[in-house]
């Protein structure tokens, strides 16, 4: 996106004081998240769950690394997207084109073809979410001048439709999956892409330019060297799958790829601070988004396992039946994008009536991950208590309600900040580096969640306290960090 598009950003206030694409790229996303929440809200069931039952009857320990690998392996893939956008694409068009992958993904799943239909599906939703999912945040930050103020507040709008999308997904799929079969559920989460696809199309002319062209274009003479780089790539890829599936079968794939969500962001930082694109002015930046990374990787690392230990402790340890009537354990996934519906706008208003009295970035991710830590040193209590029996769905509750605001301390300021700090020829693949984040934090969870078994209340606590030590450790290094920002808030 040019200066002068981004300049004539601010007048626009056509949807509730901020620009119209932002009701554009909002419903889009509203869309995709159903589809995304509402097929992971029930994809370790579906996994573990007995053939007789519906399910594929996958090793639950085995299971719940699964569900950790694929959310590592979704964040991933959006560096590849990054890429594409900013050297091939476009932000738009891979919105466009990771919308119909997604959907493709979600059909398979739907399909009942057992074990080929859940890994073909998995795979497609990959690949769809790594074109998706962080170029739409960067086409959100293209509507906006770069010192607009509007900026935070508009990114925790459109981080509020994600959860509206993220709410209505498991009480629909968690329900279809229940009262019909999982593939039913999953059905349901294919027509939500359909409809995502749908309002992004009809919207498109709103977006009057943001991220239409790569701003760092690939020039026709290095087509064919990079071609043959990215082949070269993606067969080493294959063969380090290969080695690790002869080696350890599916365990040994899920090293592989935990391995290679810690080594990308090492590789991709140090790319980005070494390459002559990025400017004495942008390098400092980088080097301040480190620290930065470090922490989102720790709060991603506790709160993706939402998905997985924790819908494994409401599966079997929390009684989920209210006024005497029984509710599907999918329906706990619904807790926390409710409550962020209730809450963003409130920190949103906060971040508006604070304007510059509020905290510096380094300062709200520190007590992210102080607030995430404490949810899990909570579910140490909560898990002493199931000991005796099956515990009150309000240790679900509270445990959600502590993490959500630890989530938007940290999550829609990541997203903000990302754009803010990321260098010009980097934009769409910072964006990438930021779902790196979520990547490794999972990947480490695919090997840690293995512990929950032995000792359910040891693992949240050493987790839980981990968190808390390095939020403490961030707040006191804010200064210095703040200072390598360069005058970015």
């Amino acid at each position: 996106m040019s200066a002068t598009s981004a300049s004539i950003s601010a007048p626009d206030k056509g949807f509730f004081g901020h620009p119209r694409g932002l009701s554009t790229l909002f419903f889009t996303e509203l869309w995709e998240r159903f589809s995304f929440y509402g097929m992971k809200a029930i994809l370790a069931f579906y996994l573990y769950t007995t053939v007789t039952e519906g399910g594929l009857g996958i090793d639950k320990a085995f299971a719940l690394s699964v569900v950790a690998i694929y959310g590592s392996s979704v964040y991933m893939s959006g560096v590849a997207g990054g890429w594409l956008a900013d050297r091939v694409f476009g932000g738009q068009r891979a919105v466009f084109y990771g919308g119909i992958l997604i959907m493709c993904g979600h059909i398979a799943l739907a399909l009942p073809i057992g074990v080929t239909g859940a890994y073909l599906g998995m795979f497609f939703l990959v690949l769809g979410t790594g074109l998706l999912k962080p170029n739409i945040s960067t086409v959100v930050g293209g509507l906006y001048d770069e010192h607009d103020r509007r900026r935070d507040a508009g990114f925790t709008i459109f981080y509020m439709g994600i959860n509206i999308g993220g709410f209505a997904a498991p009480l629909i799929c968690g329900w279809l999956s229940k009262e019909y079969n999982y593939h039913v559920g999953f059905s349901a989460a294919a027509i939500g892409m359909a409809l995502g696809l749908i309002q992004y199309n009809v919207g498109r002319k709103n977006l009057r330019g943001s991220a239409a062209v790569p701003p760092n274009p690939l020039p026709e003479h290095e087509k064919a060297g990079v071609l043959a780089k990215a082949v070269a790539f993606t067969a080493i890829l294959v063969a380090a799958l290969a080695i690790g599936y002869v080696a350890g079968g599916g365990e040994g794939v899920i090293y592989v790829i935990s391995g290679l969500s810690v080594l990308l962001p090492v590789i991709y930082f140090t790319i980005m601070i070494r390459s002559r694109k990025t400017t004495a002015e942008e390098r400092p930046r980088v080097i301040a988004y480190i620290p930065l990374f470090i922490a989102a990787t720790m709060f991603w690392l506790i709160f993706e396992q939402s998905s997985s230990v924790i819908a494994e402790f409401a599966d079997t340890k929390v009684d989920n039946h209210i006024f005497g009537l029984e509710f599907p354990a999918a329906w706990f996934q619904s807790v926390n994008p409710i409550m962020i519906i209730v809450l963003a706008p409130v920190f949103a208003l906060l971040w508006v009536k604070l304007g510059e009295r509020q905290p510096v970035t380094p300062r709200k991710f520190a007590y992210a991950l102080v607030l995430i830590g404490l949810s899990f040193v909570l579910m140490y209590f909560a898990s002493n208590a199931a000991a005796d029996g099956k515990v009150s769905p309000l240790w679900l509750v509270v445990m959600f309600l502590v993490m959500t605001c630890g989530e938007l301390l940290l999550s829609p300021v990541g997203l903000s900040v990302t754009t803010k700090l990321a260098p010009r020829a980097f934009a769409s693949q910072t964006m990438g580096m930021w779902f790196l984040s979520s990547a490794a934090g999972s990947g480490i969870a695919a090997q840690l969640v293995k512990f929950y078994t032995v000792s359910p209340s040891a693992y949240f606590f050493t987790l839980g306290g981990a968190a808390v030590v390095l939020g403490i450790a961030l707040a006191a290094g804010a200064a210095p960090i703040r200072k390598l920002m360069s005058g970015v808030e």
